[in-house]
């Protein structure tokens, strides 16, 4: 008499990626120093703004708590060339490793810049997706234990629903709901931009700075055509 075996296998994946690249850190951070300076710059009149409705005192109390500077696109700048093109190609070629036909397309920055928490804390961001994009990621240039980092949210809104309670929360499943990543300078992540995310509260301890990006893949033939009309 045989016994019957029950094979299990794990379908509707979802695939995060990550790579320690600590050889563009101190050219990274020197190139984002500039952009940092300025979108302090740009809060100013918005913390002066938060002082008058606050009050001084309590003003004193609080200063930029909660507060993330988030930079102008950083395309193109020379110190981040090699940065650029590494996380494009890696783009292309992570999607194409995932099963999409990634001959037909070819990928474009919708977005680039740099982000630093305030360093009175209470830095975070809720949340969110990167809509009308098809894969996102972070490259950490300053940050440590003490610092926030990211927590990823199970993208299947049918598993959502039907979630049961997890046996141990600290422990990643298959059938985990969310998770998180302590990054380290230089640590590289991509994910898909459907995959919603969020950054934990900051403490204020240390500075956290990293680079955000999204990409989308661009049918080819709409690529062609507008070359074709330049």
């Amino acid at each position: 008499m045989t016994k019957d075996v029950m094979n299990t296998n794990w379908y509707f994946n979802t695939p995060v990626y990550t790579i320690e690249k600590p050889e563009w850190l101190n050219s990274a951070i020197k190139a984002t120093d500039k952009f940092i300076d300025e979108a302090y710059k740009r809060e100013k009149p918005r913390l002066k703004e938060r002082e008058k409705f606050l009050g001084k005192q309590d003003f004193k109390k609080v200063k930029d708590h909660g507060w993330s500077y988030h930079s102008t696109p950083l395309n193109g700048d020379p110190g981040l060339k090699e940065l650029e093109q590494y996380i494009g190609a890696t783009s292309w070629n992570l999607l194409d490793e995932w099963g999409y036909k990634m001959e037909d397309y070819t990928m474009f920055f919708t977005e680039f810049w740099v982000q630093e928490f305030a360093k009175s804390g209470g830095g975070h961001h809720s949340t969110h997706v990167h809509w009308d994009n098809h894969i996102s990621g972070f490259y950490f240039l300053k940050c440590s234990d003490k610092t926030s980092y990211p927590v990823f949210h199970d993208p299947r809104a049918g598993a959502m629903m039907t979630k049961l309670p997890m046996k141990e929360r600290d422990k990643i499943s298959p059938m985990s709901d969310m998770i998180h990543i302590k990054p380290k300078p230089g640590t590289l992540i991509f994910f898909p931009s459907y995959v919603a995310h969020e950054y934990a509260v900051d403490d204020g301890v240390e500075d956290f700075r990293f680079i955000h990006f999204n990409l989308q893949a661009v049918r080819n033939i709409i690529v062609n055509a507008a070359k074709g009309m330049k």
